[in-house]
């Protein structure tokens, strides 16, 4: 009797541990894991595929740290007496030719909810000729079948949904790492550098709040220093809203985004910490920030495309300004508001971005300029290291008023500025040119003497800063 064999196609899920879709392809007799690197998913692209605008689609940092990631978990995979084959190319066909080559009966995949993850998963399904694809779904903390309702039923503002999920809903036990069966013998081929894709590398900046490197095993061991090295979950809630240093939040995201840790393996994480060290604020906010990645996540799938329109799912109406040249100095950091400068250049030599760094610098483009959210939003999935399409389109549509909350966003970025830089510490980093200056005038630059100011080679703010003050 023939082998059973199973091929499973790898894409933002590249870990072996709490891996819904290997423990089940693990089940056949021969197991072929492969990855492929989607072509369409580096270089230019027109925004949704229309001529609106374009944009990069995946730059230097994420390139990288994926390619990292890809490396990592053929080691961990070899280790194991396994390998995993690696292609370049458009994966419908690749799939569909390497399930061919070895009488695949199942390809097992992780689906995702948004619509050009789901668009490559209908192609490659339509592809196979001899296989089944076989869905699983593995990259959130509650699993959708596990929720109170329907996902087509959940609420679409978080604390309803977040109560409703808390009090009714209970988080899986992270899947074990099964038994590897043999492989097919298929060449597994090289991992492409990020020059290969077409993407230009992006130097290591030393200011970097983190080294962040791709896989599986650098995910874990930052989990392991977090909670246990450096004890800092113990006062996350009080230190989440930090701007400088390693730890004042998980950082986790990187690899959470691209499937190198299960955001169900740091609950499991928290659960012992919290049994061992501490239960208190900090460790429930840690979940508490999870199930948000969740509700985006569960959005999306409720939602689709929508998301992606200029009104959002609120399908509001709003005259946005078409301002490249605006839109550039944002991009650059030269906008004259140090706050918002410090944080987009921050973005653009390391890839990363506070929580409250994010979403100053999205109010600022929406709200304050006017700009189109989903240009900077598309920015933000070119440099972010720890890019995620429903986190990333979610927050921003947010903050600029389209997506999950009626009430206003507009946030005042100078009193943001003074409150959570009150030395002006973070700005003068990133803005060496204001270094020297007392804070008042490192925030607010444009209250010097003109003499002063000439001097300091620093752009005048492009709006009015008295309307940035909220009330």
């Amino acid at each position: 009797m023939p082998a059973d064999t199973a091929l499973l196609w790898l894409r933002r899920d590249l870990r072996l541990h709490d891996n819904p879709a290997l423990v089940a392809a693990a089940d056949a007799d021969r197991l072929l894991p492969v990855y492929v690197f989607d072509t369409s998913r580096y270089g230019v692209a027109d925004f949704g595929g229309d001529d609106t605008f374009t944009y990069e689609k995946t730059g230097g940092r994420r390139t990288a740290f994926r390619t990292e990631a890809v490396t990592d978990l053929r080691d961990r995979l070899r280790s194991r007496g396994s390998d995993l084959v690696v292609r370049v190319g458009d994966p419908a066909s690749v799939i569909d030719s390497l399930a061919a080559a070895v009488g695949a009966e199942t390809v097992h995949v992780h689906t995702r909810p948004t619509p050009e993850e789901a668009a490559v998963e209908r192609r490659v399904a339509t592809e196979l000729d001899d296989a089944e694809l076989v869905r699983h779904w593995g990259h959130t903390l509650y699993h959708p079948d596990d929720l109170p309702t329907d996902v087509s039923g959940i609420d679409d503002t978080y604390t309803p949904f977040r109560e409703a999920v808390e009090s009714e809903a209970t988080v899986r036990d992270p899947a074990p790492v099964p038994s590897l069966p043999p492989r097919p013998d298929v060449g597994p081929g090289e991992t492409p550098t990020p020059t290969d894709l077409g993407v230009d590398a992006d130097p290591i900046d030393d200011r970097s709040v983190l080294d962040f490197e791709g896989g599986e095993t650098a995910a874990l061991d930052r989990l392991d220093e977090y909670l246990w090295e450096t004890d800092s979950l113990r006062e996350y809630k009080q230190t989440r809203n930090g701007l400088l240093g390693r730890d004042y939040s998980s950082k986790f995201s990187p690899w959470l985004n691209e499937g190198c840790l299960s955001p169900r393996r740091v609950s499991a994480a928290v659960d012992d910490y919290e049994a061992r060290r501490v239960e208190n604020d900090s460790t429930y906010w840690l979940r508490f920030e999870l199930l948000w990645r969740d509700f985006f996540q569960f959005q999306f799938a409720k939602h689709g495309g929508t998301f992606f329109t200029p009104g959002g799912i609120r399908r509001r109406e709003i005259a946005w300004r078409d301002d490249a040249e605006a839109l550039a100095r944002w991009k650059r950091g030269e906008t004259g508001i140090p706050f918002v400068d410090a944080n987009m250049r921050e973005l653009a030599s390391t890839g990363f971005l506070s929580n409250r760094g994010r979403q100053n610098v999205a109010s600022f483009l929406a709200n304050d300029l006017r700009i189109d959210w989903r240009q900077g939003a598309a920015h933000f999935e070119t440099r972010l290291v720890d890019y995620d399409p429903a986190s990333n389109y979610g927050n921003w549509a947010y903050v600029a008023g389209v997506g999950n909350d009626s009430r206003d966003r507009s946030f005042d970025v100078l009193w943001q500025a003074h409150r959570y830089d009150p030395d002006a510490e973070y700005v003068t980093r990133w803005l060496p040119e204001l270094d020297g200056l007392d804070s008042e005038a490192a925030h607010e630059p444009w209250t010097l003497a003109e003499s002063d100011r000439a001097a300091l080679a620093y752009p005048d703010p492009m709006v009015d800063p008295e309307t940035l003050r909220g009330e």
